[in-house]
This record gives C-alpha cells, sequence and structure tokens, in this order.
C-alpha cells in the first residue's frame, strides 16, 4: 500500500503536510509550522528569517520564501534537505500524535501527492523525486529506532 498526502484536512495523513499546525522550538525560536522553519532557514543571517518565522500563515511563509528578491543562502541546493529533515524530525519528536500516525505506517511507502511539485512531491504524471516523501519515511525509521532504544533503558 502506498500512503498519499497532501492537503492539511486529509485524515489521517494530513499531518505529513509541512502546512499542518503542529508547531516546535528549534534553534531557540517557536516556529509555527515546520513549512516556516523551511522557509526561513534559506535566509539565515539575514532579518529575512524573523520576517518569515512570523508569518501568519504556512502559505505566507511559503511564499516569503520563494521570493527571489531576497537573498538566498549560498549552499542551499546542498543543504535544503538536511534543513527539511532536522525540522520534520522535530516536528514529529514534539507531538506525540502525530508521531504515533507516522509509526502507525509501518514500512509504506509515503508520498506527497503535490501535482506542481517534481522535486519535493511526486509531480503531475507521478514521475517527481518525492523528497519529502522520502525524507518522511526516513524520519519514521529515525523515530522507531529512537523508540526502540527507549525500551530497553
Amino acid at each position: 500500500m502506498t500512503i498519499y498526502f497532501y492537503d492539511t484536512d486529509e485524515k489521517p495523513y494530513g499531518c505529513f503536510s509541512n502546512f499542518s499546525p503542529h508547531g516546535f522550538e528549534l534553534d531557540g525560536y517557536w516556529w509555527q509550522t515546520s513549512e516556516h522553519y523551511f522557509q526561513a532557514q534559506k535566509f539565515i543571517g539575514t532579518h529575512h528569517v524573523e520576517e518569515i518565522r512570523l508569518a501568519k500563515t504556512p502559505a505566507n511563509a511559503a511564499e516569503m520564501g520563494r521570493d527571489r528578491t531576497r537573498p538566498l543562502r549560498s549552499d542551499w541546493e546542498e543543504i535544503k534537505e538536511d534543513v527539511m529533515r532536522r525540522g520534520l524530525l522535530c516536528k514529529f519528536q514534539t507531538h506525540t500524535d502525530i508521531r504515533e500516525i507516522l509509526l502507525s505506517t509501518g514500512d509504506e511507502l509515503i508520498v506527497e501527492n503535490a501535482p506542481q511539485d517534481y522535486y519535493w512531491g511526486c509531480g503531475q504524471d507521478g514521475s517527481g523525486k518525492n523528497r519529502l516523501g522520502e525524507i518522511l519515511r526516513e524520519v519514521r525509521a529515525i523515530l522507531r529506532e529512537s523508540q526502540g532504544k527507549k525500551s530497553w533503558n
């Protein structure tokens, strides 16, 4: 079975979306969503980080993060997946309810059913890289491993 997600209101997997309202603290700041965190990291060391962190909605944060009049950090292409992984791991470590949903997916393939996104999602024709789904699977494995270690203590 393959698990598809996209909109935050799709139960039970809408929580896999970066727009889901599951905030967390990371790097000494509160992030309303993993989208806020991800987009802000594109501009580390500038005032844009705080503007994006405080954006009213994740859609606003995404729009601000995609604005190429802002100075994108030079190493972004090399680190963007690590940034995504770090934010998602913190999100799922923070919220027990959604952590259990992610862990309940077993070893199933997880796919962001984003028709317009061929990098993070599967794209309209399914040929996208689905990097968000793959990173969620990595986070699931990390959570499973850390859960196993706790049970031995």
